[in-house]
């Protein structure tokens, strides 16, 4: 099976809530790993889970980005619409890194935010963060390496500045694989690649909100200019980030310099 097929056919039998079909893309023997759950589940344990998972939850699931691939691996991100019984709906970013061999993968390691995580819960989690990756063959030798050549992308080149930036792109900009990437930003930094990308681009737009020669332009053309596609996401962002929203921010900032 082609990999655009594989990864078609794994977001449709997550979105039709078929247990057996999800799992179906499992090895016999394969496992699936929860990471920020800390658990592992076999093939006939995530029919089990699944079966719960989708009983009590209405969700849609869409990539978001492009495949990644390497020798039997593949890497992508995810992005997932969770609708609670208000109808209201929250968003759960993601990224998955499966191990293939033929049609079905051996190891399928699913990494996502958990939504309403507190920053506090993040930096308990780095010790355990830390100890977990040591044996996944990053070495904190590798590890302090990769931080540095991170550090450089995002500011010598400015890579959050791409409005198309995904994790395996930006893995390959850095020179690692995109599990490793993640791992970095998890263990080295304390936060989801999605948090880490977003709190880049909301420290640009502050500078941006706060220029005299840039107080005329919109706020939506600020949110495109540091790498959102939509104005309800980089709200979204910087009201976690800040507290404020840009347009409270940056009335805030011109009251203060008269």
């Amino acid at each position: 099976m082609h990999v655009t097929e594989f990864v078609e056919s794994y977001f449709d039998a997550w979105n039709k809530h078929d247990a057996k079909g999800v799992a179906g893309h499992l090895t016999k023997d394969g496992i699936y790993c929860d990471v920020p759950e800390n658990a592992r589940r076999t093939h006939d344990e995530l029919i089990t889970e699944l079966s719960e998972f989708f009983s009590d939850h209405h969700h849609h699931y869409e990539l978001s980005g492009d495949i990644l691939t390497g020798q039997n691996t593949i890497a992508f991100q995810y992005r997932m619409t969770l609708f609670n019984k208000s109808h209201s709906s929250s968003i759960v970013n993601g990224a998955e890194f499966m191990t293939l061999n033929g049609d079905t993968a051996i190891t399928i390691m699913d990494y996502y935010d958990i939504p309403e995580e507190s920053h506090l819960a993040n930096l308990r989690s780095i010790a355990t963060q830390k100890n977990k990756y040591a044996k996944s063959g990053l070495d904190n030798q590798q590890l302090a390496d990769y931080k540095i050549s991170l550090r450089k992308v995002m500011h010598t080149q400015q890579a959050y500045l791409w409005s198309n930036l995904t994790l395996p792109k930006l893995a390959d900009a850095v020179g690692c694989s995109a599990n490793h990437l993640w791992q970095v930003i998890n263990a080295g930094f304390g936060m989801s690649f999605f948090d880490y990308l977003n709190q880049h681009r909301i420290e640009r737009a502050k500078t941006l909100l706060t220029q005299r020669d840039m107080r005329s332009s919109s706020i939506l053309n600020i949110a495109f200019d540091v790498g959102f596609n939509s104005n309800s996401a980089f709200y979204a962002a910087f009201k976690k980030c800040v507290g404020q929203t840009p347009a409270q921010f940056r009335q805030s900032r011109v009251h203060k310099n008269h």
